[in-house]
């Protein structure tokens, strides 16, 4: 008689761009997945240790790097911990502002993740509408910091700067002129607040767009009903946090849990799931992009009214302005010293989290005294995740390995740091 043996393959490392480079080592019995090893390593960059050798201000830039589709999310977290050893408490009006970003943040993340889900299925049309509307809202991150993707713009006692009183306009080139450039500038006459009104009012009907391509699709109920479900116990005991625990319906959300910013001010629903499957966790997902557009709107609303600061007025961890800078030699010190050397955080230890879109992101952070971070250690939800993968995948076929990574909404920054 033959031998009938499993057979062992490689899925990956490929795709280097959202997932990142992961490396499955699958047993299969025909088509059937009977393990699934993850492999991780190959994008390791050191984030942590690097943090750990440079003055902490130095260090939020590597923070927009570890998740680089939530990039000022994973800033706050690690802002929250430097201040909560300062002691410091930012102006009001920067934690609005910071409140709005995370939530901006979370729609980015949302929208790639939708995006490149949809593309690993074979839905092509979803990915082109989410990176239209991605783009909006990197126009936004631009407007504030110069930067599209890693805009460091969270400061320990605030914000890098108030948000700009007119938001900047698209310029003419050979693929945007006349009236479709107008058509293009339409919501940029006035500031950044009124581009992110006229921008949320009308998401809400490209969310409905998403659904009417995906929600009831027989192929795309077909690839996500019934893969990778896991129970509300399993789930804990996994340590799932975000849309992955809230997809197995239990409505744990730290916005609510363990309110921090202006959150406890806002009114939001939490979206659950029920059946913790891969089409639970997607419509948690597209339910919570709804919700971020409605916290962005009551943000808008409140920052209209209320003008002020938006950075502490201490020198000592945060600079003078340009004008004070060239006018007096102390400011200029101020400056220089702070660049350079940085600022010493009293010794102690703390532990800061967020509801990053991906769940739970916290920060770790150990000081001796001294300028640089004796200890940063960061909580991140993909590692968590991509461990539970091997359990996820078991009896399910080859094809369905695709939708379970990016059902996890897996980003390799945030696993290899």
């Amino acid at each position: 008689m033959s031998e009938i043996r499993n057979f062992t393959m490689n899925f990956g490392p490929q795709h280097p761009a959202a997932h990142g480079v992961l490396r499955l080592i699958l047993e299969l019995n025909g088509e059937t997945v009977e393990r699934a090893d993850p492999h991780i390593g190959l994008l390791h960059r050191a984030t942590e240790k690097l943090a750990e050798s440079k003055p902490f201000n130095q260090s939020i830039g590597y923070m927009d790097r570890l998740d680089y589709m939530s990039m000022m999310c994973n800033e706050h977290a690690y802002v929250m911990a430097i201040e909560q050893l300062l002691g410091l408490e930012p102006p009001e009006r920067a934690l609005y502002i910071r409140t709005m970003y995370d939530e901006i943040t979370r729609l980015l993340n949302h929208l790639m993740w939708l995006a490149s889900n949809a593309l690993d299925l074979g839905a092509m049309t979803v990915f082109l509408y989410c990176f239209r509307e991605r783009e909006g809202l990197l126009d936004a991150y631009e407007a504030v910091s110069g930067a599209r993707m890693h805009p460091t713009y969270y400061r320990p006692g605030g914000v890098y700067r108030d948000l700009p009183g007119q938001m900047p306009k698209l310029a003419e080139s050979r693929w945007r002129k006349g009236k479709d450039l107008k058509h293009m500038n339409r919501w940029r006459e006035g500031s950044l607040l009124d581009y992110l009104d006229a921008y949320t009012e009308d998401f809400f009907h490209r969310v409905d767009d998403y659904e009417t391509l995906l929600t009831d699709n027989r192929i795309w109920k077909q690839r996500t009903v019934g893969i990778g479900a896991v129970s509300p116990e399993r789930a804990l005991n996994l340590g799932f946090v975000g849309p992955m625990l809230r997809g197995s319906g239990i409505e744990w959300d730290l916005r609510k849990k363990q309110p921090y910013a202006k959150y406890r001010d806002l009114d939001f629903d939490i979206p659950v799931g029920t059946n913790g499957d891969c089409y639970d966790r997607y419509l948690v997902r597209v339910e919570e992009m709804r919700e971020s557009a409605k916290i962005i709107r009551q943000c808008i609303a409140w920052l209209r009214e209320n003008p002020g600061p938006v950075m502490l007025q201490n020198f000592k961890v945060a600079p003078p302005t340009r004008t004070e800078m060239k006018d007096d030699m102390e400011a200029l010190i101020h400056h220089f010293k702070l660049f350079t050397e940085g600022y010493c955080v009293p010794e102690g230890e703390t532990y800061a989290a967020i509801e990053h879109p991906k769940g739970e992101f916290g920060c770790y952070l150990v000081s001796d005294g001294a300028n640089k971070p004796f200890r940063v250690h960061l909580r991140t939800a993909a590692f968590v995740h991509l461990s539970a993968l091997d359990e996820m995948s078991r009896g399910h076929m080859l094809a369905d390995i695709a939708a379970l990574i990016a059902t996890q909404d897996i980003v390799f920054g945030d696993v290899d740091r």
